[in-house]
């Protein structure tokens, strides 16, 4: 298993949020960006993402929520919605997101 892993629910409709992009990122002290890993959500809105092991520091998770939505024909106010987080140590990393088409919200989860 990877090392992070996400789960995306879609609360306008209560079900998973299935075929959403994402895009794991690593994120210099400068502020560049470098891509890691990505991927689209399986049937029950999971992904697992990246190597085994991330380097300590700070990573971002990117999720095409416009083109999730746009694929269903639901205007959206949030094009992405990127989370960015920590690494520190060893250990198993669960970022879900909690989507909706004006509103997300997301927490470190187990």
């Amino acid at each position: 298993m990877s090392h992070l892993t996400t789960h995306v629910l879609d609360a306008a409709t209560g079900r998973p949020a299935t075929g959403v992009g994402i895009t794991l990122a690593r994120l210099a002290d400068s502020g560049e960006v470098t891509p890691i890993s990505e991927g689209v959500t399986d049937a029950d809105g999971r992904l697992a993402l990246g190597p085994d092991r991330l380097d300590d520091g700070a990573h971002t998770l990117t999720f095409a929520t416009g083109a999730y939505f746009a694929a269903r024909e639901v205007e959206t106010f949030y094009p992405a919605a990127i989370v960015t987080f920590t690494v520190a140590g060893d250990g198993h990393l669960h970022v879900p997101l909690l989507l909706s088409p004006f509103a997300y919200s997301t927490y470190r989860g187990s």
